[in-house]
């Protein structure tokens, strides 16, 4: 069986582009698993966002509005006071993992990507965890055809030493991999992992990469 490792941040303007390419190459792959590992983009910080950083990370949207055609808001950088730490939004995910361990990785990206959607084209403010609460347990609903999970219980576990615990591990794990820009798809092949896209990549050229892989003797 295929498996992917995908490392991403869901506040990484690059990786809300490449959400449709890599669910494009999913489903022509429908046999693959992919497990998301969690990146840490801006994780823990503390600073309030200027006027100059935000317009440089604005730049940065555009980029991707340009190259990807998906929707975008600039309300959530409106907010005065705003602080990009990306660390609660990937907790979110990982809160997620942790209430549902056996759900897959694919049903996970529907998590993810609703967060991203949220912050992106809604402009909510994924920062605050109570916001990530409905998102998140909503998405989780979805992914998990169920509606066990409510927004309450969710923020409990997103709140909990052991899912912040769990966070820091999966962004720890990534810079012990030498991964530092996101996204990132590896391929993990019984001689190792092989990196399939760093960065923005279209589904037509992950296709290839994969193609150039040699096959495991």
């Amino acid at each position: 069986m295929t498996q992917f490792l995908y490392i991403a941040d869901p506040m990484c303007s690059w990786c809300y582009g490449f959400g449709p390419e890599l669910l494009a190459l999913l489903e022509a792959m429908p046999e693959a698993r992919i497990d998301i590992v969690l990146g840490g983009l801006r994780a823990y910080n503390k600073d309030v966002m200027d006027a100059e950083k935000r317009a440089m990370i604005l730049g940065h949207w555009q980029h991707v509005e340009q190259a990807s055609g998906l929707p975008f808001t600039r309300n959530s950088m409106a907010q005065p006071h705003f602080i990009y730490d990306t660390e609660p939004a990937c907790r979110a995910v990982v809160a997620a993992r942790i209430l549902d361990d056996e759900l897959p990785g694919k049903s996970l990206l529907t998590v993810f990507h609703a967060i991203q959607h949220a912050f992106y084209a809604e402009g909510q403010d994924v920062t605050d965890l109570q916001v990530l609460a409905q998102v998140a347990s909503a998405a989780l609903n979805l992914a998990a055809d169920t509606d066990s999970f409510d927004a309450q219980s969710f923020y409990e576990t997103l709140s909990a030493p052991a899912t912040m615990s769990e966070t820091a591990h999966d962004f720890e794990q990534v810079q012990r991999w030498g991964i530092s820009g996101f996204p990132a798809l590896l391929l993990v092949k019984s001689d190792g992992l092989h990196m399939i896209a760093s960065g923005y990549t279209k589904t037509a050229n992950l296709i290839t990469a994969l193609s150039q892989i040699p096959a495991a003797e």
